[in-house]
């Protein structure tokens, strides 16, 4: 591998040369089955032509021209948007840290406005939400930060799933603003939030004048069988935080709001060079349009069910499996021990996952796997288990 590049990765050896659904080739020829789709991004699969022909036409129109101008295919985004999500306005970036990073910064706002001087944000245990400094401090991993002190202040940590103790944090933070959550939590180990509890966050959040604030990032955009993970729970946050998925590969994140929140940012208070210019915004109006057309977000719970099915079937008997856990194309296998080789494991047997939290394979394939691929990843999977906890 090449020294030029910083070593901020552990990466694997090998270079991919191109895509087609959920199949990647690599320089040498070989061909994999894509069980991670560049961590939840490329949803529409690899090459969709529909996104090539978007992105083609509109490098060959209009790429850029920046936020000092309006800029059509961001409002049409916008307002596709807010409409799947039931929230009112757009801000559109470049990255979910980034999306992340205007809801923290939307939250102090909300904050001093209302005379707080030193707002406090309530984060969760385990999370994941992005690398940029206010970020990776409101990142629930000792791994993430360390090194990077002095953190950023204005953050207090609760435990992830428990509702009283959010409830204390209510009770003796008079400065909090805000809960910026994960209603399924990506990098920490695919754990999901119940419903119960993210309707007592709700509560707890109306009761005391905070803003609930979602991180949806990983779990937007289709991916766990609604167009959005709190739409399960049939709650709906103040500000949300997209990217992922949302450009099949194209690097776009957004932040919504709605009611008061929505209203919070004005002319000069956040802005963005590249965010939610026309390319992206076409790729991500594209993205919308396939998924709305072909039913995927449907699709996507149909094929979460039946792969967690064969897996819960096949290593029902497996000791060393702790829990299978998801929603619908977020899945979790969370082994009694580290498990990251079989990583390497899996390439090598032409499979792409992924293992999160040292101990819980993450599966985050296309949601256009087709059954037969579906089964074929499962199946993978499950052999890959069963050899690697036989020792």
């Amino acid at each position: 591998m090449s020294d030029s590049l910083m070593t901020t990765y552990a990466r694997q050896p090998i270079a991919f040369e191109r895509g087609e659904g959920a199949w990647l080739w690599d320089t040498e020829g070989r061909k994999y089955l894509d069980g991670l789709s560049g961590i939840a991004v490329c949803g529409l699969g690899h090459a969709h032509p529909a996104v090539r022909d978007a992105l083609c036409d509109q490098a060959g129109t209009l790429v850029h021209t920046s936020n000092l101008f309006r800029i059509p295919l961001q409002e049409r985004l916008g307002e596709a948007l807010t409409r799947l999500a039931g929230m009112d306005r757009a801000f559109f970036c470049n990255s979910g840290a980034e999306a992340n990073e205007a809801a923290i910064k939307l939250a102090r706002l909300w904050g001093h406005r209302r005379e707080i001087a030193q707002p406090a944000v309530v984060v969760m245990e385990n999370s994941f939400h992005g690398r940029t400094l206010a970020t990776l401090t409101a990142t629930g991993n000792r791994k993430v930060q360390a090194g990077f002190e002095p953190l950023v202040q204005g953050f207090i940590r609760a435990p992830y799933g428990d509702l009283e103790a959010l409830a204390n944090i209510a009770h003796n933070s008079p400065n909090v603003v805000a809960v910026l959550m994960e209603p399924v939590q990506g990098e920490g180990g695919v754990n999901l939030a119940d419903d119960d509890y993210l309707r007592g966050v709700r509560a707890l959040c109306d009761e005391h004048g905070w803003l609930l604030m979602l991180d949806e990032v990983q779990s937007g955009i289709g991916r766990t069988g609604h167009w959005f993970a709190f739409q399960h729970s049939g709650i709906a946050p103040d500000v949300m935080a997209l990217a992922k998925g949302l450009g099949n590969g194209m690097p776009i994140g957004a932040c919504l709001a709605r009611g008061e929140a929505a209203e919070v940012f004005r002319p000069g208070n956040h802005g963005t060079t590249f965010g939610g210019n026309p390319l992206a915004c076409r790729a991500a109006l594209a993205v919308i349009e396939i998924m709305e057309s072909e039913g995927l977000v449907q699709r996507a719970g149909a094929l979460g069910e039946r792969i967690t099915r064969r897996l819960a079937e096949a290593l029902a008997e497996n000791p060393h499996v702790a829990e299978i856990r998801g929603r619908g194309l977020m899945i979790g296998v969370e082994l009694d021990r580290p498990c990251g080789e079989l990583v390497t494991r899996g390439l090598e047997q032409g499979f792409i996952i992924n293992v999160t939290a040292e101990r819980v394979i993450r599966l985050l394939p296309p949601l256009v796997l087709t059954d037969a691929e579906a089964d074929q990843l499962a199946d993978g999977v499950i052999a890959l288990v069963q050899a690697f906890t036989r020792g």
